[in-house]
């Protein structure tokens, strides 16, 4: 069963995820599915529709607070993000969960482990933004984040004056992965710049929350204090980060396993079976 939930949060948000539950009573930990800037949990439908882990986990995929339906003018930052997850726990009555998320999902779910840790048994990050990592636009935008804090105060003063979209359009990912799925070579690459174009994302999200994403990336990472088995998958790429890199920022994680697509980015989007294929075995071997 597949059912749309909500919360209140203990400052009073309202949040939106949806739990799907196997037909029997699922007995190993949840899978908690976290999904990247500007995104929902839409980004998910691929993995509920075909991972072997749906006949017998419970998969639980939130939509952020100041994403999708868990609308909130923010901006959030890791620490609400972090806490709204372990209360979404509280809330399924699940004790513990093995964390997924993709790329600022990936960098949440790491912050998730090292703030609470009674909570996670395992971390899959898929395509994870280590800050040392950057390439291209990212590399440079470090420099500007002083300005993107400023941006972001200007616009939550306009905010509080009543100066806001009162509509923002909906993001459905599985109809635009589909399209991905069915492009030629060409039309994949023009496809693609729909995946964190800002001009694609800010139709969906507030301006303060889409900025305060860009800043959220860009925190450190706690790798240090993260103790619990993890799975790093990402892609070969090197337009948004470098593989190698991050490969040697990770590799101090505790029975860390790595595996690599050949992908410039965006792999639930791309390569979705074999992505599904890599979370499963190791859940399996790891959670079962």
């Amino acid at each position: 069963m597949d059912e749309k939930r909500c919360f209140l949060t203990s400052d009073g948000v309202t949040l939106t995820y949806r739990r799907w539950s196997p037909a029997q009573n699922e007995q190993p930990p949840p899978l908690l599915l976290l999904h990247g800037a500007a995104s929902n949990s839409t980004r998910w439908w691929h993995f509920t529709r075909h991972s072997r882990l749906a006949a017998d986990h419970c998969l639980l995929r939130p939509d952020l607070r100041g994403h999708g339906e868990s609308m909130w003018r923010g901006p959030a930052h890791i620490e609400e993000w972090t806490r709204d997850i372990a209360e979404l726990l509280q809330h399924a009555q699940q004790p513990r969960a093995v964390i997924v998320g993709h790329c600022l999902g990936a960098n949440i779910a790491l912050n998730f482990a090292a703030r609470y840790p009674e909570y996670c048994s395992g971390l899959i990050l898929i395509e994870p933004m280590a800050r040392e990592a950057f390439t291209g636009i990212l590399a440079k935008l470090k420099s500007f984040v002083p300005i993107l804090k400023l941006l972001v105060t200007l616009i939550k003063q306009l905010n509080r004056l009543g100066l806001h979209r009162r509509q923002l359009g909906t993001l459905d990912l599985q109809t635009l992965d589909r399209r991905v799925h069915e492009a030629s070579p060409t039309e994949l690459k023009v496809m693609l710049k729909d995946y964190g174009s800002p001009k694609h994302d800010l139709k969906v999200i507030p301006t303060a929350q889409y900025l305060g994403n860009l800043i959220e990336i860009i925190r450190p990472l706690p790798i240090t204090k993260v103790h619990c088995p993890a799975l790093v998958i990402q892609s070969c790429g090197r337009s948004i980060t470098d593989a190698a890199r991050t490969q040697d920022l990770l590799q101090t994680l505790p029975q860390v396993a790595f595996a690599t697509i050949d992908s410039d980015h965006w792999l639930p989007a791309t390569h979705p079976d074999e992505l599904c294929e890599l979370i499963d075995s190791w859940v399996l071997k790891y959670h079962c």
